[in-house]
């Protein structure tokens, strides 16, 4: 009877170290992905970085916007889900920053070659000052969509730098306010900023 006692104990100690060895080799083999997520997520090292400042979706959803086209039909950014949106804020008489955030903005779409079409481009018009004609037809695919200015700085983050007009912002395809990029950015490192997130989505 002693004899099976000591047997039973045997076999239930060569378990328990059958089980920790097991433990101990899984434990092993995920240390090195146990140890990339905590590198990725919590201590995120210098080589990740972005150009654009990235905003916190939670404290600013996008708001319902009473937003109208330039025929005063209304018009939301709603309506473009599903893309990627650039989106730059700024009154109707456009001088030489607005003209060329305007120009950048069309690069940028471009230079995403393939993806391109996963990219809408927007610009929020916070007065009623006429828009010049050619410069509509210039950019006839952009939307144009005029909306009051206090709507938009209850909703557009600046965290002190600058106005809203210095800025391009980014929208996910869930209507997401997802970017800001910097007054008077480099437009090769944006272009890296936004081919990224078009990599890696899914989705828009």
């Amino acid at each position: 009877m002693e004899e099976n006692k000591v047997s039973e104990q045997a076999v239930i100690q060569a378990r328990r170290k059958g089980r920790l060895k097991l433990f101990v080799l899984l434990f092993v083999c995920a240390a090195p992905i146990i140890a990339s997520y905590v590198t990725y997520y919590i201590i995120k090292p210098s080589g990740r970085t972005n150009y654009g400042a990235f905003i916190d979706q939670r404290s600013h959803p996008m708001p319902k916007l009473s937003s109208t086209t330039l025929d005063g039909r209304p018009e939301t950014l709603e309506q473009y889900a599903g893309k990627w949106i650039m989106v730059k804020v700024g009154g109707g008489r456009c001088d030489e920053t607005c003209a060329k955030q305007l120009f950048s903005m069309r690069q940028l779409r471009t230079m995403q070659g393939k993806n391109m079409d996963r990219v809408e481009r927007v610009w929020l018009i916070t007065d009623k000052e006429p828009v010049d004609t050619m410069l509509i037809r210039v950019y006839d695919d952009m939307h144009m969509l005029r909306v009051p200015p206090e709507e938009l700085t209850k909703w557009l983050p600046l965290d002190g730098q600058g106005k809203l007009e210095d800025h391009i912002f980014l929208i996910d395809p869930r209507s997401n306010l997802m970017m800001r990029f910097p007054k008077d950015p480099d437009p090769k490192r944006v272009n890296k900023d936004i081919a990224k997130l078009l990599r890696a989505s899914a989705i828009g």
